[in-house]
């Protein structure tokens, strides 16, 4: 098949549904061209090596690359976070329609939703159906995290969002909680497929925006270390973490969370770590995928949170996967599905979310299991990703709905 693959973010910025999966299905004999923008997330600045204009070419391991302007931006200002996704699906609503190639079937990641735009124009203008596959709710996570507080606003947007979802060929969501929220939404049930992230394997690469390697040897000797790796924003809610830090601090000084990444709250979680002379947390820059998996091994727990809001309770956040497959004990602060996901697989712990008192029960849980006894939940992890979340397993799925959505088109 000739599969479009479009998508706002693509590497070298750090999103396991890119390069790897493009990869993926070139492998298996489809023709994969990728039409995305300048690479500037997480920190709002293009990075080194790429200069914005008209049209960009590029091969990348074998993938075709067509990137097309945008406005770069990721910071707390919700104008220009507009204006980063709109300049985007303007571009290459518009500017694709000439530069792509014919394709049978295109691959469509949300977020943002305004990527939406250029999927409908190539579907009106150039007949490429298309799947659309929702790694994150809107307007539900604009909402529970507070980029948008105008109801008139939201309402805006799940309209949108309704008209997409039309357009839609098929639509891939990550969670049989998201599918039940479309559903009573309106959106037919068999046009929904839920199909489990998996966890990124990219290979090393060099750090591109902070221009070097972390070797956290030295931080992490002599103590139990619960890593939490990704992005630090509000919906990660991480002052709860630091709450729990400050309690464990005299009565467990062995423990110690380490925070590897970056977002829009690290600068407040550093000042707020400093403040409170915090001497069991230590804040890591952001590394790249494969990088960022030497790290994990290095950990003794790993943690995940998000904020105790509905919409959560129907996520599974992708570092779930990932914490799942490095082998490792998992502490989850989440309810519902991503919660669901590790106790199936007997793998690690969870507690309530935005709860301190809840999540240092948890740790003080671990910490007095032997330590044969944690090394069992990490592998009973690995094995269930194994067997129930690889990569493999996954493309197998998304290959036969885009077969499905192209025998739609010739039938």
């Amino acid at each position: 098949m000739r599969i479009l693959f479009l998508s706002q973010f693509f590497d070298p910025e750090p999103f396991f549904k890119a390069l790897p999966f493009a990869k993926e299905l070139a492998k298996r004999g489809h023709s994969v061209e990728v039409l995305t923008g300048f690479p500037n997330y997480p920190g709002g600045r293009v990075y080194p090596g790429y200069r914005i204009k008209l049209i960009a070419r590029e091969q990348m391991d074998g993938i075709s690359i067509i990137r097309v302007p945008l406005y770069p931006s990721h910071d707390r200002s919700t104008f220009k976070r507009v204006l980063n996704y709109a300049s985007f699906a303007f571009a290459a609503g518009i500017l694709g329609l000439f530069v792509v190639k014919r394709a049978d079937v295109a691959y469509v990641y949300h977020p943002p939703p305004t990527v939406g735009f250029a999927a409908i124009m190539m579907r009106i203008f150039r007949g490429i159906r298309f799947v659309y596959d929702i790694q994150d709710l809107w307007p539900d996570s604009l909402e529970a995290t507070g980029m948008i507080r105008s109801k008139r606003a939201l309402t805006l947007v799940a309209g949108w969002c309704s008209v997409v979802y039309r357009f839609a060929s098929a639509i891939v969501v990550l969670s049989h909680g998201f599918k039940e929220r479309l559903i009573s939404r309106g959106v037919p049930a068999d046009k929904i497929h839920v199909i489990f992230n998996w966890s990124p394997d990219q290979p090393a690469t060099k750090d591109l925006q902070t221009g070097s390697r972390t070797t956290p040897a030295a931080a992490f000797s002599g103590k139990f270390n619960i890593v939490f790796a990704g992005n630090m924003g509000p919906a990660q809610a991480l002052d709860t973490v630091l709450e729990a830090a400050e309690q464990m601090r005299d009565k467990a000084s062995n423990v110690q969370f380490v925070f590897i990444g970056d977002g829009i709250s690290l600068d407040d979680l550093k000042k707020k770590a400093l403040e409170r002379q915090l001497n069991n947390v230590v804040f890591l820059p952001r590394v790249s995928p494969a990088e960022a998996g030497r790290i994990l091994q290095q950990a003794d727990a790993l943690l995940v949170h998000l904020k105790d809001d509905p919409l959560f309770a129907i996520t599974i956040p992708s570092k779930t996967q990932a914490y799942l497959s490095a082998g490792k004990p998992i502490l989850i602060g989440i309810r519902g599905d991503a919660a669901r996901l590790v106790e199936s697989a007997n793998a690690g712990f969870s507690f309530k979310p935005e709860s301190p008192s809840s999540l240092v029960s948890a740790v003080e849980r671990l910490t007095c299991l032997a330590p044969a006894e944690r090394e069992a939940l990490g592998m009973n992890g690995k094995m269930y990703y194994e067997k129930n979340l690889s990569r493999g397993a996954a493309v197998d799925q998304f290959e036969q709905l885009f077969a499905r959505v192209r025998q739609s088109v010739l039938d």
